[in-house]
């Protein structure tokens, strides 16, 4: 693809006015997120935007690649502070669900337990196209001269259905824009970046993301590339019944719905946690994206990757000895039930945020927000002769 689709591609409109205060203000005809239609999930209270980058120095940054009737996919990349992340790593670790994927850099972040380079998502086979990418941008920064080794983490769900997959269109001028173009104030969402082209439960799937600030003031934030199956669950309530079949079939087939697929599920905190503490986190993450519906099916990769950016849990290369604070055991109950709800959320503000996408095999249809909201407002009613 040329630079100057490259540059189109980037010009999607942004999906919200921000406040300086974080609050969202729709343009008319968006879509809205769960939250703003009414659909809250738990208890506890989001962060100032209620995503992500609601954890400090974590910044987002997202390429959507659109050419011609065909190609509908993108990068999102995630950076866990403004800093040097090779030199100024952060503690991580990543847990596995089911592993029908090809997550790249998983086994060093599980032995040595930190993160070394941003975190890049994508369509499945642009996996290794991204990582290439993300190593020349690496080792060209200030201070790489003398790198002979780095640990790129490159993530995936397959958009096939929508993008001609096979075509391979990431190219290195799409990761630089994601990696350079990321902001602190980030809460662009639905069919934008790396969710271009994604499915979940047979509808748009997408971006989504939410946070939590639990007791004591820690937050936890979460990004969601959706791409899943199942039985759709919003707020609780199955969607069965409530909605049509989502499947459009034409020559190309039906976009997938019964469970296969994937996700990729992004945690951020700033509580001081090490990889132990964080492996813990990332697996009650699992917690949220089942009270959505997923069973994780054989076909499905599962995956969540989590860090935490606390200045006290750093681990800088050039310390042979780290003084590391962590919470202990006792204090992470609050934490696990922040990723939980925050999870919940993201996937379903992936869902609500999405728009109807047509590509390259066919159709996928926006969810259908009105009998889901009616049905909860019906729900919510009292019966006749009742108070």
């Amino acid at each position: 693809m040329a630079v100057a689709a490259v540059v189109l591609a980037m010009l999607v409109p942004v999906a919200a006015a921000r406040s300086p205060a974080g609050t969202q203000h729709r343009l008319e005809g968006e879509r809205p997120r769960a939250r703003e239609a009414g659909i809250v999930i738990g208890s506890l209270p989001t962060g100032p935007l209620n995503a992500l980058v609601d954890v400090r120095g974590v910044a987002v940054g997202h390429t959507t690649v659109i050419d011609g009737g065909d190609i509908r996919t993108g990068v999102t990349a995630i950076l866990p502070h403004g800093g040097d992340p090779y030199r100024e790593r952060v503690p991580a670790a990543i847990h596995v669900g089911n592993g029908y994927g090809k997550l790249l850099g998983v086994t060093q972040v599980r032995e040595l337990g930190e993160l070394e380079t941003p975190v890049l998502l994508t369509g499945t086979l642009s996996v290794w196209r991204a990582a290439d990418a993300l190593v020349d941008w690496m080792l060209a920064r200030p201070g790489m001269e003398q790198v002979r080794s780095l640990n790129p983490v490159v993530g995936e769900t397959n958009d096939g259905y929508l993008s001609d997959i096979r075509a391979r269109p990431i190219t290195p001028a799409h990761v630089v824009a994601a990696l350079e173009g990321a902001s602190t104030s980030n809460v662009d969402e639905g069919a934008i970046g790396a969710g271009t082209g994604t499915v979940a439960f047979g509808w748009k799937g997408g971006i989504g993301t939410s946070s939590r600030v639990v007791p004591g003031g820690h937050t936890v934030g979460v990004l969601v590339q959706s791409n899943f199956g199942g039985e759709l669950v919003v707020g609780g309530r199955p969607a069965r019944g409530l909605l049509p079949d989502p499947a459009t079939c034409d020559a190309g087939g039906c976009p997938p719905h019964a469970g296969d697929g994937s996700i990729m599920i992004v945690v951020a905190t700033d509580a001081p946690l090490d990889a132990r503490g964080l492996e813990r986190l990332a697996s009650r993450a699992l917690v949220g994206l089942g009270r959505t519906g997923s069973t994780m099916s054989n076909g499905s990769g599962d995956y969540v990757i989590a860090f935490s950016t606390a200045e006290s849990a750093r681990l800088p290369l050039d310390r042979e000895r780290h003084a590391l604070e962590r919470l202990s055991n006792g204090a992470m109950s609050p934490l696990f039930q922040a990723v939980a709800e925050a999870t919940e959320e993201a996937i379903l503000n992936s869902m609500f945020r999405a728009r109807t996408v047509h590509g390259h095999r066919g159709t996928v249809h926006a969810l259908p927000l009105e009998p889901l909201l009616a049905a909860r407002l019906s729900a919510g009613r009292p019966s006749a002769g009742k108070p």
